[in-house]
């Protein structure tokens, strides 16, 4: 109230409406205005009601987040906004009691179309007051359900397994959960009652999350689904308003983004041995095209098809898995094929690890080939604590070590042979993606 009184007192401002919440003297309230509604509608005025609404010309404009490329400005219509919501409404389980919090930017596609469907849906919303409160906005709010992406899903889940270790219950979590999975199986389902306390840090409500925006972890995600918090993957772009494929209820298989839409096609083309090959969609909700880009448009839209860029394949149960971007592929010289985002996620499971990207480094004695190579952020918190007094070069030495543990677990060809450490954040868009082609222009730069 204070603020918004400032802000009217101040003569700079343009502003000439005010509107307030709850009812209050000095300003228009939120109930006022649904009951002058509701009078003009009494009264005869429909024009908006009845207005003429044409679906396929551009409703919205907004740009990708341009992780590889530059960013191109999407055109979307109402029809592939309604047609979107409309089959997220009708696979995942999202109810007029919950109350979601809007973690998500509402200039992304991924964020605006979720916010309408919770508009769509009942749903109450809560703004969380920034990262940092992300518990007691949980707590606070009583939070149900949310939408996230996977850097902020799991760092709560993170935080959750922390608590737990440091209460000194890890042990008894797990034997509890193997517990709780054979019982599953019987049918019979206490993962609530169970999990309780744990489920009580985060406001006790919390049933539901879904991720998307990028690849999760499918650690993090059977780690909720364990505790009794259904966690689902979904996949989509911006270009496709942008959900094309979603676990649900009766399609949940860890490490998937489950299976199409209702009203979309999706089909792998251009495949190798393993079945893997560009997936392309077909539906109400692709894009109109790229705005004064025609000749860029005409290469991802082609006889109705829209060609994402992402590999993946269908397993024998028809549920989609995606393997990474095909820009990020890296191709060796005996042409084998290394998916950065596959060992990423080997490598983020690392607890001195904050975040990672592998990528190929040109190699210096034979150009036409490459090294794999990661650069790491490391964990502030996890290096205080657990070496608090390790110089720069002992760090790199410990975290090395880590990486060639892990490279025992891969294929020789997908051996990790060059490691960047650093303490700075990753390039990064505003939903949390990595920017790679920045990232590489960086490191290249510091290598040569």
């Amino acid at each position: 109230m204070e603020n918004v009184t400032k802000i009217k007192e101040n003569q700079k401002t343009t502003l000439t409406n005010y509107i307030c919440m709850s009812k209050t003297q000095n300003y228009t309230s939120v109930k006022e205005l649904m009951q002058k509604g509701e009078e003009l509608i009494k009264n005869g005025q429909t024009d908006y009601m009845e207005a003429n609404i044409d679906n396929n010309i551009m409703s919205i404009l907004l740009f990708t987040s341009g992780t590889t490329s530059n960013s191109k400005a999407v055109m979307l219509s109402q029809k592939n906004i309604a047609s979107n919501i409309y089959a997220m409404q009708c696979v995942e389980d999202i109810r007029s009691t919950d109350t979601n919090i809007a973690f998500l930017p509402y200039h992304h596609i991924f964020g605006s179309t979720c916010m309408i469907m919770m508009l769509a849906s009942g749903v109450k919303t809560a703004f969380p007051d920034g990262l940092r409160y992300i518990k007691q906005n949980l707590n606070e709010y009583k939070v149900t359900l949310f939408v996230g992406v996977p850097v902020l899903i799991e760092a709560i889940y993170k935080a959750i397994m922390k608590e737990i270790e440091k209460q000194g219950k890890a042990k008894l979590i797990k034997i509890a959960i193997v517990l709780s999975n054979s019982l599953r199986k019987l049918h019979i389902d206490l993962r609530r009652k169970l999990f309780k306390q744990v489920i009580d840090a985060l406001g006790g409500e919390l049933r539901f999350v879904i991720s998307g925006g990028a690849p999760a972890d499918p650690k993090i995600s059977k780690g909720f689904n364990d505790l009794g918090i259904k966690t689902v993957q979904g996949y989509g772009l911006s270009e496709t308003a942008p959900v094309i494929a979603a676990e649900n209820e009766k399609v949940m298989k860890n490490g998937s983004v489950g299976v199409p839409m209702l009203n979309d096609t999706i089909e792998i083309v251009n495949q190798d041995e393993n079945g893997i090959g560009e997936i392309r969609v077909k539906g109400p909700n692709i894009m109109l095209g790229y705005y004064e880009m025609p000749e860029l448009t005409k290469e991802v839209l082609k006889d109705g098809w829209f060609y994402t860029g992402d590999l993946g394949y269908y397993d024998k149960k028809g549920i989609l898995f995606v393997t990474g971007r095909n820009k990020n592929m890296i191709v060796l010289r005996n042409g084998k094929k290394i998916f950065p985002e596959e060992l990423e996620t080997v490598v983020n499971r690392l607890e001195i690890v904050e975040e990672s990207m592998v990528f190929g480094l040109p190699d210096a004695k034979n150009k036409e080939d490459v090294k794999i190579a990661v650069k790491i952020v490391y964990n502030k918190e996890v290096v205080k604590e657990k070496y608090p007094n390790a110089s720069k070069e002992e760090l790199y030495k410990i975290v090395w070590e880590q990486i060639k543990q892990l490279n025992t677990t891969f294929p020789r060809y997908k051996h990790i042979q060059k490691m960047i450490l650093t303490q700075e954040e990753l390039i990064k868009t505003t939903t949390k993606k990595v920017k790679r082609q920045e990232e590489m222009k960086k490191i290249l730069g510091e290598t040569i």
